[in-house]
């Protein structure tokens, strides 16, 4: 017999959903037999939707052994730090990515990547040890490209996360802001809407044509300067997105007329070989440079940032390309 006490990381969640994750290595049926015959929350038999909460004792009757044979292996393999912390608290952590970082692994890099990075790093302050917390690792808010620099928000507890999940669903409540360059002369402010249709096997995505049903995506572009080099007119702009839709500022702003510099994906070849060969560009220059909590929840865990704006000054790289152009 184990006994289990709900801790703050593992509280807020369903009874089968907490036992998968804890018992990685079972299968569904096995939790389910295990939640009809074997485990009781607070001394009684439970339903499989039963929500746990922070305090709750879990009695499962199966023995250490069995119960050690079918959790996660922890065999971390550490990774060297590459990102910069933009700010940190009990609940939270602001990273500044830099170029060429995977936030999440895919199935080409599983280990060294952002989330794993920020793992690493609060494993040797001490603030999370992945042998007791086996249902929670903190993990990012928020999601940028790999080639895409500037700010992620971590959870750093599982509170956290819920909350920060639930602010950027709603769209505003934290405002996300970048910095890029476009080919073109974005003369006023720009407001685009589109549907998008995403191809995940060739990991591009496109506008849906009207009889489609997509994605909403919603962006906001602001012309910050304009200047000329190689004959073309290009425009620094301050990009708000209002959803966060996979490659939606490169698609709407290509779609619109207005491609990033150096974007394979949907940007123009004339354009792109001429940065490479004045800059050695040859990815987007897109840089999340702003983040304001313009809505945080009365009285909730992210109570204190309410207001607060972290900034993410441009990589040298953009700063360069920026004043040759620009001036």
């Amino acid at each position: 017999m184990i006994k289990i006490t709900i801790g703050e990381n593992q509280g807020n969640q369903r009874l089968d959903r907490f036992l998968k994750k804890y018992f990685v290595k079972a299968s569904l049926s096995h939790i389910y037999k295990l939640i009809r015959k074997d485990v009781k929350v607070n001394g009684k038999r439970k339903n499989p939707e039963t929500v746990l909460a922070a305090g709750d004792e879990l009695t499962i009757y199966m023995s250490q052994e069995e119960a050690e044979s079918l959790q996660r292996d922890i065999r971390r393999v550490s990774v060297k730090k590459q990102f910069s912390v933009i700010y940190e608290d009990e609940n939270v952590l602001i990273a500044d990515k830099p170029f060429g970082l995977l936030t999440h692994g895919d199935g080409r890099e599983r280990k060294n990547h952002l989330a794993n990075q920020v793992t690493d790093y609060l494993i040797l302050k001490g603030e999370y040890d992945p042998r007791t917390e086996k249902t929670f690792t903190p993990s990012p808010a928020n999601r940028l490209d790999r080639n895409t620099t500037g700010l992620v928000i971590f959870g750093k507890t599982a509170p956290a996360l819920q909350e920060l999940n639930e602010m950027i669903r709603e769209r505003d409540a934290i405002e996300k802001i970048y910095m890029t360059i476009v080919s073109g002369n974005i003369k006023e402010n720009l407001y685009l809407r589109d549907d998008m249709i995403k191809d995940d096997r060739r990991n591009i995505s496109r506008i849906s044509q009207s009889e489609e049903k997509g994605k909403s995506m919603e962006t906001e572009v602001f012309p910050m300067a304009h200047g000329k080099t190689g004959g073309r007119t290009y425009t620094l702009a301050q990009v708000k997105i209002r959803t966060g839709r996979t490659h939606q500022i490169r698609l709407q702003l290509a779609s619109a007329g207005y491609p990033l510099i150096g974007d394979v994906k949907y940007g123009s070849k004339a354009v792109n070989d001429f940065m490479k060969n004045k800059y050695n560009l040859s990815t987007q220059l897109l840089h999340a440079n702003k983040l304001i909590f313009a809505e945080c929840k009365e009285g909730g865990v992210l109570a204190c940032l309410q207001g607060r704006e972290f900034t993410s000054r441009l990589p040298e790289r953009f700063e360069r390309i920026k004043e040759d152009i620009f001036g």
